[in-house]
Parts: structure tokens; sequence; C-alpha cells
């Protein structure tokens, strides 16, 4: 991608507004890419509900067309797929280096026509993306795997994969999809262990239960499906996007406002709402709601990513932004991805004191002084919305590069923000030159205003 086509994507926000009111969040992209490709298992379309209107999603959308299926929209958020026309088992190299999800694919087409051929995934440069435990997986169900030109290419010795015991030697969120998606036609039963937990692993399991699937444990460590002959259609709605609750009450939270997030999972996000609440936030919560008051700030936490129900590392950035503006020292250590640090310079920029410590992955942030609107640029989805959490508690404006990256994983976040009373503005312009947000009556929060320099 040129300079050019990223100044098009440029979003400003204009620092110094408390947020507040209420936002409803959107179906979760890591549920509905691989609920996406499951539907290729059925025999019969696949309504799903909820489908998040992101980048990602039309990825994938292009990926499944290329493939045979045929996708329709319903309306805002249902998208219909019929996989009947199904006819390749190849996904084309020019869409799949958009997308990581895109492998989700292998387990689907090793399953529908006993072999796949995907190329090794793309999307955001986070860190090593190994494949061998998906490869672990497929062998474990009876196929040979190998790599070539690029493509890792699967093939079902016998007719139809069969059942196997596979145990990860570390829960992996992609193999385990992969190896529950290639599992649920294969002959026999299949027992996976050391599983991932995540949410959207569990709404996967409970799509292809809906198709008809015999799965079980899903939730816990350990998964047993019993094989089926087919698969049939189903209607379906994805879960609430935890990541993007997460990020709205993180940036009413930098802000010291009073945000509720409405239509979410308040458990999908206990540890990072306790973590919250060590910070000094005030956080209640129902049934599909969680209200973040962030009126009186007390200091920082320490923060360890994990795999689910640790704390998530898609959130590990927009939290960073928020320990920047609270008093005190704060750590954050990276478990999952061993360069998701690449945006700290970036808030160095805007005049964060964040300390990274390549040897043990871990950042010390020392919070409290303000942060000073500045031009900055996003190197992923997650990034993209620290820089934006991060540009809503600076003092002036800050010009955010690189907004094709934020609009891969949330909707309209522009949008949601402006609704709760954030400036931000998206620009679609081609010309380096920016023009001025305007005026704007800039509310000093003496929580943030009246902090000295960092120690």
């Amino acid at each position: 991608m040129n300079v050019l086509d990223r100044l098009e994507t440029t979003l400003r926000v204009r620092g110094g507004h408390r947020l507040s009111g209420s936002v409803e969040t959107h179906g979760a992209k890591n549920a509905a890419l691989p609920i996406m490709a499951a539907a290729l298992l059925a025999k019969s379309p696949v309504t799903l509900h909820r489908i998040p209107n992101i980048t990602d999603v039309s990825v994938m959308r292009q990926l499944l067309e290329a493939l045979g299926a045929r996708l329709r929209s319903e309306g805002p958020g249902t998208l219909t797929i019929d996989p009947s026309n199904l006819s390749s088992y190849r996904a084309p190299y020019t869409l799949v280096r958009k997308l990581a999800a895109s492998f989700d694919l292998v387990g689907p087409l090793l399953g529908v026509f006993g072999r796949a051929e995907v190329p090794l995934p793309g999307g955001c440069v986070l860190g090593t993306r190994a494949t061998d435990l998906h490869e672990h997986a497929f062998r474990a169900l009876g196929a040979e795997v190998s790599n070539a030109h690029g493509y890792l290419i699967a093939t079902a010795v016998a007719r139809r994969l069969r059942g196997g015991e596979v145990a990860f030697r570390q829960p992996s969120v992609g193999a385990t999809k992969n190896a529950l998606l290639a599992a649920v036609v294969a002959d026999g039963t299949t027992t996976l262990r050391n599983v991932a937990m995540e949410p959207e692993v569990v709404d996967l399991a409970n799509f292809l239960v809906a198709m008809g699937a015999r799965v079980r444990g899903h939730g816990g460590d350990t998964i047993v499906v019993e094989g089926v002959p087919e698969l049939h259609g189903v209607e379906y709605e994805i879960i609430a996007d935890r990541i993007v609750s997460g990020t709205l009450l993180l940036s009413g939270c930098a802000t010291r406002g009073d945000v509720t997030v409405e239509r979410c999972v308040p458990e999908h996000l206990a540890l990072t709402l306790a973590k919250l609440s060590e910070c000094g936030v005030k956080v209640t919560s129902g049934t599909d709601w969680i209200r973040a008051e962030a009126e009186r700030i007390t200091g920082g936490t320490d923060i360890l990513t994990a795999p689910h129900p640790g704390f998530p590392t898609d959130l590990q950035p927009p939290m960073l932004s928020f320990l920047c503006t609270c008093p005190g020292i704060s750590t954050v250590e990276e478990t999952i991805f061993n360069a998701r640090f690449s945006y700290v310079n970036e808030l160095a920029r805007m005049g964060a004191d964040v300390r990274v410590a390549i040897e043990n992955n871990t950042a010390l942030i020392k919070g409290g002084a303000p942060l000073s609107g500045a031009p900055v640029e996003a190197p992923d989805i997650r990034a993209g919305a620290a820089l934006v959490v991060a540009g809503l508690a600076a003092q002036g404006e800050t010009e955010i590069i690189g907004l094709e990256y934020v609009d891969r994983g949330y909707e309209r976040l522009e949008e949601m923000l402006s609704a709760l009373g954030g400036q931000v503005q998206r620009s679609s312009g081609i010309s380096p030159v920016v023009e001025p947000l305007g005026t704007f009556e800039t509310t000093a929060y003496p929580s943030l205003a009246a902090r000295g320099p960092s120690a």
C-alpha cells in the first residue's frame, strides 16, 4: 500500500472531551470469521445475524465466493451463505495475504473435499504465526500435511478424515478452531485436549452444534467431538465483540468519563473489569450491559496477557494507553505475540513514558503526565485502537494515519465515539494537507490537567 492510499484513511481526534452516554457493541469479528468458514460444511444455506460490517469480514466473504460459495446480504448485519456450489479447495493468495483468519478455511475444506490448499497466514504482523499445532491436529485426524510454495497442503489419507486424539502442547485459538472444524465431519470420535477456551471458540462450537454437530466440553480445556455424516443449514446470531466492548469502555475511562456499553457479555470481560476496578473505576454490570464511571482514578495496575480467561492480548494496546493516563507505575507483560508493542513508539510521540524490555516482552509505564496530540501511524488493528484511546485523552489534536487497520476490526468506531461526545472525524481525501478540525470548546478535567511531569 502506497503513501497516498494511507492518506485516504486518516482519523483526527480532538482530545479533552469527557465521553459519556450509552453505545451498543457489534458482533464479534473473531467469532464471525471462523463461523463464516464453518458455513462451508453445511449442505444447505446458513443465515448469520449480527455480522460486523468490517474489512476483515469483506475479505472472508470474497474468499468464500472465490471457492464457489454464494453469499447475499439480507439487511444490516445479516448474511446468507449458500455452500452448495462449492467448487475449489485452493484459496487464492491475493486474498489470504490480507487476513490471518483465512487459515480457518483449512479445516472446512479438508472436511468437504478431503483436501485443502491454503497459503500460510497473513494479516497483521504481530509476531510469529506458526502452523505446527494445526498440522499436528490434521495428522492426528488422518491427513497428510506438507508445505509447498508458500501453501499448506492437507490431504485425507482415506475417503474421510477419522477421529483421533489431539493434545496441544499449549492452548491455541487458531489450531483449536481448525481441529474442531475438521473433526465434526470425521468418522469416529475426536478428543481435543488443552484447547483454547476463548468465547469465540465456544461460539463456533455452539454454531456447529446448531448445524447438527455433536460437540461437548467447549468452554473447558477438553472438547469431545463425535463425527457426523453431514451438517445442515441454520440461522444463528454471532456473540458480542468483547474487544470492541472493552475498547469503548477504555475510551471512556481514559477521558474520565461515564460510558455504558450495551448488548455485550460482561462475563467475557471479567478480568478486564477487575483491572479497571483496581485503577479506581466504578464498574457495574447487568445481564447484557457494562457501565464504567472513571471520575476518580487512583492509580495504575499490572497486566499479564494470557489465553482466556486471562487478560486478552487484543485489549493490551488500548489498556496500555489508558494506563498512560493513570498516576503511578504500571506494567504490561505480553505473552501471546512477540511483536505486539510496535505501537509504543507512536505513543511516545504523544508524550507517553513507556519503556519496553525486549528480553521479557514487558512494558513499564510511568503514567499521569498529560498526553499531547501528535501525528501518529497505526501499525495494526489493536494498535490503531490504542492510538484512538490516547488521542481522546490527549490535549490538542491527534492525526492517526492507517485507519484502514482499525476498519478491519471496528465497525464505524468514529461514529460510536462521536455518539458518546468524542470529537472524532474521518478524512477521506488523498491530499497530504489536512484541513483543521475547526474550533472546539475544550473541556479540561483536573484529574488530567493538574498532574505534573512523570518521575
